[in-house]
């Protein structure tokens, strides 16, 4: 069931900054649910490419965001029952996830569905808003970034590993949009909060990364 009083670790920032990784692997660590919003706007972009409907349209996009039956299971996606985790994962589908996430009426109607993830032990949550605006009361709150190039760099590798095909100056150029984008829009937009603690990745693994968050964690609930 839904629980508001279950502790959630709330870690945003901005695209290709291994904020999944990390956050799947410090869920882990504590036995804790795992939400990965960035695959829910992806999922929505998706279903609106299925459906013919244009990123443009929040109206529409709000709709199919309402009716979408979502589920995350063994580190795959899953839409209205259908495994989708290798469709959604392509870059154009993250140039969607970006697009259709600046509509205010698509977040409004995506909100219930991510806090409905806030369960008992706890909850690792990833995105752009997730401790601002999903789950403002967050235990811990971190923003995890790391420099563009970096991050371009990993989404590279991690694509060329994949079998696709990728383009560095591309990829790179796709990203400073995206984050002129996130951190743009009108709605939740993507910025570090006062109560979050910066984690700066861009000379750290994800290793490190998850280490620094689970002990943050600990020293977080003590203090409570």
């Amino acid at each position: 069931m839904n629980n508001p009083l279950s502790p959630v670790i709330a870690i945003d920032g901005p695209s290709a900054s291994g904020k999944g990784s990390v956050a799947e692997r410090v869920a882990t660590h504590f036995g804790f649910h795992y939400l990965d919003s960035g695959a829910i706007y992806r999922l929505l972009a998706y279903a609106a490419a299925q459906q013919a409907v244009a990123w443009s349209n929040a109206d529409a996009l709000a709709d199919i965001a309402t009716q979408m039956q979502i589920k995350f299971e063994h580190g795959q996606a899953y839409l209205n029952g259908e495994q989708v985790s290798h469709h959604i994962r392509t870059e154009e589908m993250g140039k969607g996830a970006s697009e259709v996430a600046v509509h205010p009426a698509v977040r409004t109607a995506l909100l219930q569905t991510q806090r409905n993830f806030r369960q008992a032990p706890g909850l690792v949550g990833d995105g752009r808003d997730i401790g601002s605006v999903i789950f403002p009361d967050a235990g811990l709150k971190i923003f995890l970034t790391a420099a563009v190039e970096t991050r371009a760099k990993r989404r590279y590798d991690q694509l060329i590993q994949r079998g696709d095909h990728a383009d560095y100056a591309l990829i790179l150029a796709d990203l400073q949009q995206r984050d002129l984008r996130d951190s743009q829009r009108a709605v939740a937009p993507l910025k570090q909060l006062p109560d979050a603690v910066l984690l700066d990745t861009t000379d750290i693994n994800i290793e490190q990364a998850v280490n620094i968050i689970i002990e943050a964690f600990k020293k977080a609930a003590q203090t409570k």
